[in-house]
């Protein structure tokens, strides 16, 4: 009896528990909610260092070098309590959900994406800051999904993952795509124009249209020359009438 009692009160206990950080979690804002799931995955899986912690700063050369994931055990997938498996299914979802990308030769076409490292996951870059390497804006993001082939345990994969940018950084994400519309344009307005040139020059040089100048000029001529010989003979016959 005394055990289905401990039972009881430890199923209430957990129920409660629950209840309490739900009710926290839903009065923070998307990145106070990071923030204490990243903690709160420190203190429920036990790694070795905590969020706040400086990491050493990786080069994006070392990141692809090493293929950066989060390595998890078999004891992860255990059945833990409620807001365990909260944390666990958020930092899961984090894993490969977002990419950084090197718009330095933007102009070009040739964005470079790589994976965040643990540090840029902590700090929330590429998802509640601007994914743009050299960016750190925070306001007016837009999420936009990409391709990223990548090399991972000396694999080819490809995977559509999410590139989180600014308005600014966004214009440069489509700068060369835009540049090759505008060509377009330009190379379609320059045929049209050729077109009518071409046309109007075809009818100044039409044949038949210089023969229909021609039989015009012929007839005027042959009325000049009849009016001519009429007149003549007018003035035969007229001769002596006007004084």
């Amino acid at each position: 009896m005394s055990s289905f009692g401990w039972i009881k009160a430890a199923i209430y206990d957990k129920e409660s528990r629950k209840q309490q950080y739900q009710a926290h979690v839903k009065g923070l804002n998307a990145y106070e909610r990071h923030q204490k799931y990243l903690k709160d995955y420190v203190s429920f899986y036990g790694k070795d260092k905590p969020p706040t912690e400086k990491l050493p700063v990786k080069t994006d050369q070392d990141t692809l070098r090493e293929g950066y994931r989060f390595i998890r055990t078999e004891e992860d997938d255990m059945d833990y309590s409620w807001e365990q498996r909260l944390v666990k299914r958020y930092y899961d979802k984090l894993f490969k959900e977002y990419c950084i990308a090197d718009m330095s030769h933007y102009k070009t076409g040739k964005i470079g994406l790589r994976w965040r490292t643990e540090k840029e996951v902590i700090s929330g870059k590429g998802q509640f800051v601007c994914g743009n390497k050299h960016c750190n804006e925070r306001d007016g993001l837009s999420s936009y999904e990409v391709n990223f082939s990548y090399t991972e345990a000396g694999e080819s994969k490809q995977a559509l993952v999410k590139l989180v940018t600014c308005e600014r950084c966004s214009e440069k994400l489509v700068y060369k795509r835009q540049k090759e519309k505008e060509q377009e344009r330009r190379k379609e307005k320059e045929v049209r124009h050729k077109k009518r040139e071409r046309s109007h020059s075809d009818d100044e040089t039409d044949p038949e249209s210089d023969r229909r100048q021609d039989r015009r000029k012929g007839k005027i001529a042959s009325s000049s020359a009849n009016n001519k010989d009429d007149d003549e003979d007018f003035d035969e016959y007229l001769e002596g009438m006007f004084p």
